[in-house]
């Protein structure tokens, strides 16, 4: 969990059934928080906050995708129990996170494209927006077993939107990630209900986005440290066109020995190593990374489908070598343009970037995903999730020591 204020119970939460509801910015919390299950008090800070900077781009002035006019970021986050797995109860370590391009994007489609650096895992609807060259609907992230409920729970959100899907309009393929969070969660419970999407689509907002522990980044676990939701954002000069690109991620992947940061081999510096969070059992996930890259930079699919290629290079700064159990995906879209919904003429007009100008966008893709990345290892919080497996969040103090050490 992050820093930021809690609502309780009585000032903004509510007590039902057992379970402690707390609410925070576009962040809805549920469960029973402990001190065991996830250290709260621990004073964590993003990247940038720690005097480490990532690339030549400026950051716009949140840092984060909500930077894109019009991208709202909303979580859910369900923690509850301690102790032993009991298979469909808990402990539950696990969430949701959405991310909506714009309002109305069903009549005012955004243009969007993919790529699937790994696929070890699944990113539902990519068949359709390869095929159209846009995205007509919210981004859902979540873990994998629970990846039906929360594609059937962003359906009945866009029905209540739009009451004519299926019957006068068209159907939907809602766009679900998932990451395997079953070294903290009782992932075999699917504890994400229809209602906690719909809180958290809801709930979405623009401004500051919640990182770390939060949402579908509860349970995660990235090289060896506890991972989740980070996000990070880059501006071009007025020279290069002057947009903005933002990235965020669901960090689920990685070893301890391969973490780089800046260039930097923490991953085999860091002392003491912690070789529990390193060992992978047969059948166990490998671990995943989710990237969402919005822009306001006037890019069609095909062009979308190429900066998020570039993204790749951002995580392999962080080290990744991207193994053979890893799900790594990576969904682009741009909101300069609209592509309606029902075209009442034969044409219609789009702005479209030159293709030898794209090359500043990639470079700022390769940053902010890469800083993104790193924020969501510096924001996540130490978490004890099921059968008391602990996961230690990377240690600040110790972070910038190594780093000043190296320079």
């Amino acid at each position: 969990m992050t820093s930021r204020a809690l609502q309780f119970a009585g000032v903004g939460g509510r007590q039902a059934a057992g379970l402690l509801v707390l609410s925070c910015a576009a962040t809805l919390f549920v469960g029973c928080l402990s001190a065991a299950a996830t250290e709260p008090n621990q004073e964590r800070h993003r990247l940038r906050d720690l005097g480490i900077v990532v690339g030549q781009y400026p950051p716009g002035p949140l840092n984060a995708i909500t930077d894109i006019a019009g991208v709202k970021v909303g979580h859910t986050t369900l923690i509850s129990g301690e102790g032993p797995l009991k298979p469909g109860q808990g402990p539950i370590r696990t969430g949701v996170t959405v991310i909506i391009p714009r309002d109305d994007v069903w009549h005012k489609k955004v243009p969007a494209g993919s790529f699937v650096l790994n696929g070890t895992g699944e990113m539902t609807g990519l068949a359709w927006v390869a095929e159209s060259g846009f995205l007509e609907y919210p981004i859902a992230l979540t873990n994998t077993l629970n990846v039906p409920r929360v594609a059937n729970s962003v359906m009945s959100w866009m029905i209540r939107q739009y009451p004519e899907i299926g019957i006068s309009d068209d159907t939907l393929t809602p766009v679900v990630a998932e990451c395997d969070d079953g070294r903290l969660n009782d992932i075999q419970g699917r504890h994400v209900s229809e209602e906690n999407v719909l809180a958290a689509l809801d709930g979405a907002t623009g401004g500051s986005v919640a990182e770390g522990t939060v949402g579908a980044g509860t349970g995660m676990v990235s090289y060896g440290f506890k991972g989740g939701i980070g996000t990070s954002s880059r501006t071009l000069s007025e020279k290069e066109g002057g947009y903005t690109v933002g990235v965020l991620v669901n960090a689920n992947h990685g070893r301890r020995p391969e973490l780089v940061v800046v260039g930097v081999p923490v991953g085999k510096l860091y002392d003491p190593p912690q070789q529990v969070s390193e060992a992978v059992v047969p059948g166990q996930s490998e671990g995943s990374i989710i990237i969402v890259i919005a822009t306001d930079a006037p890019l069609d699919g095909r062009q979308l489908t190429r900066l998020a290629k570039h993204a790749a290079l951002g995580l392999a700064r962080t080290g990744s070598t991207v193994r053979h159990g890893s799900g790594d995906f990576i969904l682009a879209f741009s909101t300069a343009n609209v592509i309606p919904h029902y075209p009442t003429t034969p044409t219609y007009n789009l702005t479209h970037l030159a293709d030898p100008h794209l090359n500043p966008l990639f470079a700022a893709t390769v940053e902010a995903s890469e800083e993104a990345i790193l924020n969501a290892l510096t924001m996540a919080t130490t978490m004890t999730g099921r059968d008391n497996h602990h996961i230690e969040a990377i240690d600040l103090a110790r972070l910038t020591t190594l780093l000043a050490g190296s320079r």
